[in-house]
């Protein structure tokens, strides 16, 4: 089974047949660790024609000497790059490795939280000009549902939708607001990429527990990050939704930045023992992604244990453990 179609059947909400699969949202270590800065927008500034192209045919090879390294079920990375570059380096990663992962593009027309400058007038919008807010919303949402099918047709698989919509005390919406000027916004992205025959996964980080029956009924496949940093544990969720919706997360991104070797072990345990491997429909993943300043000790470790312990079956030593609390929890 390769690594995309192990993805899939936990999107399914199927168990795996092998090892559980895994992916991160980004790596940012590639420089340290394979000797290459991977390529954004402004890298490829003032490069054109076959400068360019091989410019970007370098970029896919290290992309997938990363998913092949890390062995990630979906190459992420290529949503640095402009449109038509994320397209023709799909292209690329195809002509190299066939269909050994899914391809991932990052596209979210709902509303996030807003930067703190306009946090006020931002609610002042929604409150006051509810009737805009929703059609630019939609307009939004039509808009990119235009990008992902040339993203899809240029072999994107997979779509993550990374607006955040939460704090570590709880949404930035009361659940009331965030059913009216975003759920359905969600909903309609979600069915739109179904209808394209793409996956779709929602990211946000914090406490999503006041919102996240509304995550779920959204019909989105998967929801990622399952922040245990806002108190988000994924045993509960696995309880209340995992029949539902793949989940995918939950090692505290915290300790993996701190290098807290035991506690990466607990953590990481503690997601692929209640995350669902035995039961299906989940896939191992930090609680936010590979960023700088994190060792790449630190993700080996998380490693280390998803390959002992991230199969079907295999018994591991979790018996009577709690979650892992938060670095500043502690």
């Amino acid at each position: 089974m390769t690594p995309r179609e192990s993805m899939i059947r936990a999107l399914r909400r199927e168990a795996p047949e092998g090892l559980v699969p895994h992916l991160e949202l980004e790596y940012q270590l590639t420089a340290e660790e394979f000797g290459q800065q991977a390529l954004s927008g402004h890298s490829l500034e003032g490069l054109t024609g076959a400068a360019r192209d091989d410019a970007l045919k370098s970029n896919a090879e290290l992309w997938i000497r990363v998913a092949e390294r890390f062995r990630w079920s979906v190459i992420t990375g290529l949503h640095w790059l402009p449109h038509d570059d994320q397209c023709r380096s799909m292209e690329l990663v195809r002509e190299l490795s066939g269909d050994t992962y899914m391809l991932s593009a990052f596209l979210d027309p709902t509303y996030a939280i807003p930067s703190g400058e306009h946090m006020m007038e931002h609610t002042i919008f929604l409150t006051e000009h509810p009737d805009d807010a929703k059609a630019q919303s939609r307009e939004s949402c039509a808009g990119q549902l235009r990008t992902a099918r040339s993203l899809r047709d240029a072999g994107a698989e997979i779509v993550f939708m990374c607006a955040d919509y939460c704090f570590n005390t709880g949404p930035f919406l009361s659940p009331t607001m965030f059913a009216e000027f975003v759920t359905p916004i969600l909903t309609e992205f979600v069915s739109g990429l179904h209808e394209l025959g793409m996956f779709a996964v929602k990211h946000t980080d914090g406490d999503i527990m006041p919102i996240a029956g509304q995550l779920v009924s959204s019909g989105a496949d998967a929801l990622h990050s399952l922040d245990p940093m806002a108190g988000v544990d994924v045993r509960r969720l696995a309880r209340e939704v995992g029949d539902r919706i793949c989940l995918i997360g939950n090692v505290d991104c915290s300790y993996l930045q701190e290098a807290r070797t035991e506690l990466i072990r607990e953590s990481t345990l503690y997601a692929l023992e209640y995350g669902g491997v035995d039961r299906g429909g989940y896939a191992l993943a930090s609680s936010n992604c590979i960023f700088r300043g994190v060792p790449q000790s630190s993700y080996d470790m998380m490693l280390r244990v998803r390959d002992e312990y991230g199969y079907p079956g295999v018994t591991r030593p979790v018996d009577g453990l709690e979650p892992p609390k938060p670095m500043g929890r502690r």
